[in-house]
């Protein structure tokens, strides 16, 4: 009984992360939301990890799953980027702020009913775009204009429901000494996110902007490549 609620133990501490930092940011405590984001990326990862290990995956469990990603990496995001940079816009930022969860549901959806090629997942996973969108609002006060981010929240709408391809490193496999060290990693880091919260972006940010210009590349590699082998011999001396 434990073993098969375990999974989703984690998925609703994703989603109560995902809560709590919508709450921290209508209080303009955006800066703690981020982190809640931020944690919340670490337990999603844990979730499916977790059930495929103890062999206690479900449709239930997918589902849930989903319905927490689009709380904590949907809408927390796009609300503390609204708090944080946008709230004395116009209805721009209004559908800025809107168009990010959308996009991300629409991710979600297309995942949910859509089999991706193996080893790959098909658009910007919401988890990755959620994660970057919360933290390069925490350094709002060095891109010295709302147009930038701007562009960024429309970039990774776009990256979400794209057909560009990103490694799936779910499928790949850990030892088991990672089920044991994480949660102590965990720990660790949500002290690291309270006594040191202006350092904890920093270790998260940069590997995720790799990440979603990483799938860019890949994807035009592999097109030019097909287009290569489609070529008649001749053009190709």
């Amino acid at each position: 009984m434990i073993a098969r609620a375990l999974p989703s133990c984690f998925t609703v501490g994703n989603l109560f992360l995902g809560i709590i930092a919508i709450i921290l940011a209508f209080r303009s405590e955006w800066q703690f939301a981020a982190i809640m984001v931020i944690i919340g990326m670490l337990l999603d990862g844990l979730d499916g990890r977790v059930a495929r290990m103890l062999k206690t995956e479900s449709e239930f469990g997918k589902e849930l799953d989903s319905l927490s990603d689009v709380i904590t990496f949907g809408v927390a995001p796009a609300i503390i980027m609204y708090v944080s940079v946008f709230q004395y816009g116009g209805p721009e930022q209004w559908f800025l702020t809107a168009i990010f969860p959308i996009c991300g549901a629409l991710r979600l959806a297309r995942f949910n009913v859509q089999e991706s090629e193996p080893g790959f997942f098909t658009g910007l996973p919401i988890t990755a775009a959620g994660g970057i969108l919360a933290t390069v609002a925490l350094y709002n006060d060095y891109m010295g204009s709302d147009y930038l981010l701007m562009s960024a929240v429309l970039l990774l709408s776009y990256l979400m429901v794209s057909q560009i391809k990103y490694p799936a490193f779910k499928k790949v496999g850990f030892p088991k000494i990672f089920y044991v060290v994480i949660p102590l990693y965990l720990l660790a880091l949500a002290g690291a996110a309270f006594f040191y919260p202006q350092e904890l972006p920093k270790l998260i940010f940069i590997p995720l902007v790799i990440y979603a210009l990483y799938g860019i590349k890949v994807t035009f590699d592999r097109k030019r490549r097909a287009e290569n082998e489609d070529k008649p011999l001749e053009e190709l001396k």
